[in-house]
């Protein structure tokens, strides 16, 4: 790539920061648009304290030797997982508020997310299959007994599909993932021993007696979406499958799981001719402390007939340590690995940029991805300033990605999710190669590198100290330095050399 073309590629930018405007944190949405500067790197940065707002800046490469003792040297000889991308969850709550905004509002903050020409360009997205605990009611696709009748709901049709074609016609590229909250009722079974008939949205087990329509149930649903013309990327069997508690739920032990990819899941998808992947497990990184599901996806993997079905396993970080992602890549390095959820709230200061930032892009955003995982997927893109809509038996406490005013259905503030997914989304592009680094290192400073697919390199690092820090970033071939503001997240893309 030229240096013309990398100067086209930070100039298509200038469009998203108009639409900053309006979809800022800042009160004064009507101070004009500043022109951004252009160099040979692309910069963005965030502070805690907001004085950077996902702020552009750019630098030119040195024509100087490079003796600076806080080099950072990328090494792509050195390479691990490829990138499928970043985004958030498209839950019914979401959908809802976004169809409280005007439509040009709606439109261009829907641009401004997915975007990859003049927006963050996050690349994707995780639904329910059915109601999840940010649905606007709690319903599957065959509520009445009987695999033929599955149908589409209104949740889906009216508020779900339409969003869906909106962000698909801002990025066409964008993958999708998915996964059931619950069973239709009238597959479960209170346990696997009574197996008497649980008419509940929350708990119970899947009756093995209905493992054949329940993975049909799955193909419908990927059917069903296709013939909107929304290909489904991904799923897992269940979301939380160790969660009774969730306001709908089901309870999946690794052997039922195991059992059900195998003899019904995976065969079904064969037979039907899906290509969606299908990873195993879905929840969180200790396993809920059930001594009897440590290891959830690893005894899947090595049951060969369910393991040819499964490409890997997707985690949450409601309990337990992301070393956990690193001990599943070095104990099944064919095996992919997935970030899909994670919320902030009242609980966790979630609003507090100057808490949430900094450890939001050390364990979510770079540490799960310096430990192997392919994609990052943050939980509600969009709630209102109340948290919802909610439902009883969900979370009651939890904030989105981004928080919309219910009073006017325009002002919008971002929250730590946003950033972090924005920081890795607007420069390490789907297909891209984690690549290594070398060289200086603090305790303060997190960090990781990429080669794009567009012969483009990709930067993101974490500045936790209280003070900046001139940092240079060498290639190999060039080199550039950056004055990296404290308590700072900060993203860079430059041309490689020819």
């Amino acid at each position: 790539m030229n240096m013309i073309n990398m100067k086209n590629i930070a100039l298509r930018f200038l469009g998203c920061f108009a639409l900053l405007a309006a979809c800022s944190n800042s009160d004064d949405a009507e101070k004009p648009v500043v022109p951004v500067p252009t160099g040979d790197v692309t910069i963005y940065a965030t502070t805690t304290s907001l004085t950077r707002d996902l702020t552009r800046d750019a630098v030119n490469f040195s024509s100087k030797d490079n003796l600076a003792p806080t080099t950072i040297s990328l090494d792509p000889t050195v390479r691990y997982q490829t990138m499928d991308g970043f985004g958030a969850a498209i839950t019914g709550s979401t959908c809802f508020n976004l169809f409280q905004m005007k439509p040009a509002d709606r439109q261009a903050f829907l641009t401004e997310t997915f975007s990859d020409k003049d927006g963050f360009g996050f690349s994707y997205i995780r639904i329910s299959i059915g109601c999840s605990d940010f649905s606007l009611s709690e319903y599957t696709c065959c509520d009445t007994k009987g695999i033929e009748n599955f149908a589409l709901q209104s949740e889906e049709k009216e508020y779900i599909l339409p969003i869906l074609k909106d962000i698909l016609k801002i990025n066409p590229s964008i993958k999708i993932i998915a996964a059931p909250w619950t069973s239709p009722k009238w597959m479960k079974v209170n346990n696997l021993t009574d197996l008497a008939p649980l008419d509940s949205w929350t708990n119970g087990q899947l009756n093995p007696a209905y493992y054949q329509d329940y993975a049909t149930y799955f193909v419908k649903w990927i059917q069903a979406f296709k013939a909107e013309g929304i290909d489904i990327y991904a799923v897992t069997p269940q979301n939380e499958p160790l969660n009774r508690a969730n306001s709908a739920s089901l309870y999946m032990s690794w052997e039922e799981q195991r059992d059900f990819v195998k003899t019904a899941l995976g065969p079904k998808f064969k037979t039907a001719g899906l290509a969606t992947k299908i990873y195993a497990f879905d929840h969180n990184y200790n396993y809920d402390n059930i001594a009897s599901e440590q290891n959830y996806p690893g005894k899947i993997y090595e049951d060969e007939g369910a393991s040819q079905y499964v490409v890997g396993a997707a985690y949450h970080n409601y309990g337990g340590n992301r070393e956990e992602l690193l001990n599943m890549h070095e104990a099944y390095p064919n095996k992919e690995l997935l970030f899909t959820e994670t919320s902030i709230g009242t609980w966790n200061s979630g609003r507090d940029l100057s808490t949430r930032l900094m450890e939001d892009m050390k364990e979510v955003a770079l540490g799960t991805v310096n430990y192997w995982s392919k994609g990052v997927i943050v939980w509600n893109l969009m709630l209102d300033n109340d948290r919802g809509p909610n439902r009883e038996g969900g979370c009651q406490t939890c904030y989105g990605a981004v928080d919309i005013n219910n009073s006017d259905y325009k002002t919008i503030i971002r929250n730590s999710h946003y950033y972090i997914i924005a920081h890795l989304s607007t420069v390490v592009k789907p297909g891209a190669v984690r690549i290594g680094t070398g060289g200086y290192t603090d305790s303060g400073i997190t960090c990781s590198a990429f080669e794009n697919t567009d012969g483009t390199y990709a930067f993101v690092l974490l500045n936790n100290n209280e003070k900046a820090k001139k940092i240079t970033i060498s290639d190999g071939k060039r080199h550039f330095a950056y004055d990296v503001p404290g308590k700072s997240v900060t993203s860079y893309r430059w041309a490689k050399s020819k």
